[in-house]
């Protein structure tokens, strides 16, 4: 069921008769002239031209604020100063390229820096929340190469066991986290954005919001594939020349008011996952 078919969405409050605002009354408004389909009174050429000259004033002064607001950033771009247009607008992109290194295909090499904290947390959450993590042998390589070595030691157990083959099954997964055949299994982590709780030249804590797909696509499917809205939470640690996880957790949301689009079918989400690839995603 699409969302514009829930009960009462888009409708405006209606009183008890079915009018609208609670007058109790349906208004109708009609041409003040025949012939004037809009309804409203002609103007003299007078009234005209003075509002034409107010507009072309206000015009003006906008472009006039335009070209001023704009001289003044060109003005601390010069001077090399992108760092007070990050404080400012910490969701803006610091227009660095993404790294070019990869370590069990996933993302390395990050800059020692706020941005380059921002872009592994991004990177590792996609890592986390793929496919991959439902193996054992692959989950294990994805562990390794983005926690710090004391993390793995400690996580690399609880996670197998939340992996389990019951959870797997659960999912529509054989033990080694493979789906039926004719079917695709979705696990997709989308960036939206980060945010730096905080950042030294040791350490960083870094919030990633993101949105998540995940289930079975498939004509038998009992496990749709839906979207959900997280925050994930990493705790990182400066470790032989690239950031990696000494901790994570995650909490719902936010998540934005669902729109009203059509569900796609199943072979329509297979081939999307199928067509389109992932990104690396820098700050």
């Amino acid at each position: 069921m699409s969302l514009g078919d829930e009960p009462g969405y888009g409708d405006g409050p209606r009183g008890d008769d079915g009018g609208y605002g609670g007058s109790g009354q349906t208004r109708t408004r009609l041409p003040d002239r025949p012939g004037d389909v809009y309804g409203g009174a002609r103007r003299g050429r007078g009234s005209s031209s003075r509002s034409l000259v107010t507009v072309v004033g206000v015009v003006v002064l906008l472009i006039a604020a335009i070209a001023f607001a704009n001289r003044g950033d060109n003005t601390g771009a010069s001077g090399g100063g992108s760092g007070d247009k990050a404080r400012t607008s910490p969701t803006a992109p610091s227009g660095n390229h993404p790294v070019t290194t990869k370590t069990t295909g996933i993302p390395s090499g990050f800059p020692h820096t706020r941005e380059g904290a921002e872009s592994a947390a991004a990177n590792y959450a996609v890592a986390l929340g793929s496919t991959g993590m439902f193996n054992t042998a692959t989950r294990h390589g994805i562990v390794r190469a983005i926690y710090t070595a004391a993390a793995v030691d400690r996580l690399q157990g609880p996670m197998d066991q939340a992996y389990s083959t019951d959870f797997l099954s659960r999912l529509g997964l054989d033990a080694n986290g493979n789906a039926p055949s004719g079917d695709t299994f979705v696990s997709r982590t989308v960036p939206v954005g980060t945010e730096v709780g905080h950042f030294d030249a040791s350490g960083a804590k870094i919030s990633v919001w993101y949105m998540g797909l995940i289930g079975m696509s498939g004509q038998t499917s009992t496990d749709p594939v839906s979207s959900t809205w997280k925050t994930w939470t990493f705790e990182l640690q400066w470790d032989n020349g690239d950031w990696k996880i000494v901790a994570d957790s995650q909490t719902d949301g936010p998540a934005p008011v669902p729109g009203d689009d059509k569900a796609a079918t199943s072979d329509e989400i297979s081939k999307a996952i199928e067509e389109y690839g992932g990104f690396t995603y820098a700050r």
